[in-house]
């Protein structure tokens, strides 16, 4: 770390040893199967198989190697292409849309590179909780289509960078 690092206090995203066609958490917290998401649009699977995740801090981070692909304005959801083809979208919270990014704040933009591990955006849990938004999270598989057999193991609790599926 140079002197304008520790004067800056620069992030810094820990290498995050990586398989190919892997993922990896992105959120800590418990992973639940996606029809417990409580917004439709999700649990039915319209947007594509996943999971939901309940966070016990307020960091999203990539799930792996790939390119930012969608940020939204109102910062509460990201969208990312893993340099193995897959198109993953994680959405915080359910309606957070209405906060109109309070509480939000994005790491990346649009095209940006970024590795397994480094922070997407930062929430904040509480924020969301008092303008009365669940905090599940939403972690799809966008274009399933081209991966048939993706599954990730629910009903257990994650830490960020943890393995969690493979895509096939």
């Amino acid at each position: 770390m140079g002197l304008f690092d520790k004067l800056f206090k620069k992030e810094e995203t820990p290498k995050v040893v990586t398989e190919k066609g892997a993922l990896y958490a992105p959120i800590t917290g418990r992973y639940i199967p996606l029809e417990e998401i409580p917004d439709a649009v999700f649990s039915q699977g319209i947007l594509g198989p996943g999971c939901g995740i309940e966070p016990q801090d307020g960091v999203a981070a990539a799930p792996a190697d790939g390119t930012v692909t969608q940020v939204t304005d109102t910062k509460h959801a990201v969208g990312i292409t893993t340099d193995d083809g897959a198109e993953i979208l994680i959405h915080i919270g359910m309606d957070t849309v209405e906060m109109g990014g309070a509480g939000f704040t994005m790491k990346v933009k649009e095209g940006q590179k970024v590795t397994c591990g480094q922070p997407l955006l930062t929430f904040d849990i509480s924020k969301i909780k008092a303008a009365g938004h669940p905090t599940c999270t939403a972690f799809v598989l966008t274009n399933a289509d081209d991966y048939p057999d993706f599954v990730i193991e629910t009903g257990k609790d994650y830490k960020r960078t943890e393995k969690i599926g493979k895509l096939k």
